[in-house]
């Protein structure tokens, strides 16, 4: 595939970029839409950098011809987004919305007429506030409501999706949210992060199998954002181990139910003292572990550890959003150390091995799994020159190694389908607001107004090329 200093990728290798319907489309009142988690947690003083909401975004929702047109002219061959389950389900459970939905559907009919294949996630991080006030992902009947929000929007929307990702980072969702209190909905309960973390598989499975019912002859994935884990010293027991017990709550949490049907049993020890896994009932790991026609892989960074041996602060430089309480539950004899540089806006290293260390990881550890790269990019403090333009090389170089780093993995024997770059627009970036951009495309956010970055041109070349050229 690599061909001189140029790097091709084989015919029908997917080109795309990803977006998440709170981070874009505003219109937060609007259509029916009932709130999220994430409406109220923004809305929160002190949780979000400038206090900035997804009230309006980037405003896609009323945009998104103009963002269509953005996305054909930049050549992509598949856009990712998500459905936002508060407007289709504003209480989080039936009647559908009807404008809500249509919003999609539009949507869907524009891509399509534009030739490019829609991937429809159903769950990005925006659970409608009626459900977490009956108790969130810790309580069981949540997984129950997500697998009928997907068989009803995959019955309406299914002929027109290409591939349904049930899940977008469940091990955001559910440590973040319910372990550290970074993210929405701000909870510190470590047994309730962990009871997250099965519904969250159970509730991948049981869509899986609606999705399945309701549009057969669609592509199912789930995508999870795998963590590259290294020890400080290679030599140390002790490090080793560390690597083994934050692997197992980062990874095999979720590729265990998912891929082989059954928790880990050093995962189930590590968290006994925080909980004894009562929430898991017979079957459930049955119901998590339904056949993915593509596993996404969301990655961007590498984590550095070690033993802590109990003197000094423990370092927590894990890559994630600073909080009063660690997302590692029940690892609290594990320190993250920062790794060498250099380092993205969000103080992330940069390291493109990492990226094919992962996808041969996954490739050996279940062979024959196709893959996609499904989120992988850069925050940079852009600047507008004077002539109005964003000149981004650093998200090029970026860009370009990590694709490099994908293709390595192909020559590699890894069955890698595609790439997607994060993120189309600037958007609002969680907890950090408006503050990192990590798009192609500039959004000034005051006017709204749209602008290629250099990136964006490099990568339409990438696209058309259908690879990396020479000196490219």
């Amino acid at each position: 595939m690599s061909t001189g200093n140029g790097r091709q990728f084989p015919d029908g290798f997917v080109w795309g970029s990803a977006t998440a319907s709170y981070q874009i489309e505003g219109a937060a009142k609007e259509g029916g839409r009932g709130p999220s988690i994430w409406d109220t947690f923004s809305h929160t003083p002190g949780k979000t950098l400038n206090g900035d909401t997804g009230d309006v975004a980037c405003d896609h929702y009323h945009r998104w011809p103009e963002d269509l047109g953005h996305i054909a002219d930049l050549g992509l061959t598949a856009y990712r987004f998500s459905i936002a389950w508060p407007r289709v389900l504003p209480g989080g459970r039936g009647p559908l919305n009807r404008e809500g939905l249509d919003f999609y559907s539009r949507l869907l009919d524009g891509l399509l007429e534009r030739g490019i294949q829609p991937v429809a996630t159903l769950y990005h991080w925006d659970l409608p506030q009626d459900l977490e006030d009956a108790g969130g992902w810790p309580a069981r009947d949540t997984a129950y409501r997500f697998a009928e929000y997907a068989e009803m929007v995959a019955g309406e929307l299914g002929d027109r999706v290409h591939t349904w990702t049930t899940l977008n980072e469940p091990w955001c969702s559910a440590y973040l949210g319910y372990a550290s209190g970074a993210h929405a909905p701000g909870r510190a309960e470590p047994a309730a992060a962990l009871a997250a973390v099965h519904h969250l598989n159970l509730a991948h499975g049981l869509a899986g199998q609606a999705i399945r019912r309701a549009a057969p002859s669609a592509q199912l994935s789930l995508t999870l954002n795998l963590h590259v884990i290294r020890p400080a010293d290679p030599a140390s027991e002790a490090d080793l181990d560390a690597v083994r017990r934050i692997d197992a709550l980062a990874n095999r949490a979720f590729l265990g139910p998912v891929l082989e049907g059954a928790y880990p049993d050093d995962l189930l020890a590590d968290t006994a003292h925080v909980t004894d896994w009562s929430f898991v009932r017979d079957g459930d790991t049955a119901a998590a572990r339904i056949p993915l026609d593509v596993l996404g892989v969301n990655y961007y960074s590498t984590a550095l550890v070690r033993r802590w041996d109990g003197t000094g602060p423990r370092s927590e430089d894990d890559g994630h959003d600073d909080a009063a309480a660690s997302p590692w539950v029940g690892a609290d004899d594990v320190e993250f150390i920062r790794p060498d540089g250099p380092y993205t806006a969000m103080g992330w290293n940069i390291d493109p091995s990492g990226m094919t260390e992962l996808l041969l990881r996954i490739h050996r550890e279940y062979p024959g799994q196709p893959l996609m790269v499904t989120e992988n990019g850069a925050a940079f403090a852009d600047t507008v020159s004077p002539d109005g333009v964003v000149h981004d090389p650093l998200r090029v170089d970026y860009l370009r190694d990590h694709i490099a780093a994908v293709g390595t993995a192909v020559d590699a024997g890894a069955e890698v389908r595609g790439y997607f770059a994060w993120s189309l627009m600037d958007n609002f970036e969680w907890s950090f607001g408006f503050d990192r951009r990590f798009g192609l495309i500039r959004v000034d956010y005051d006017t709204l107004r749209r602008t290629w970055k250099d990136s964006a041109h490099w990568y339409s070349g990438v696209i058309a090329r259908n690879g990396l050229g020479d000196g490219a």
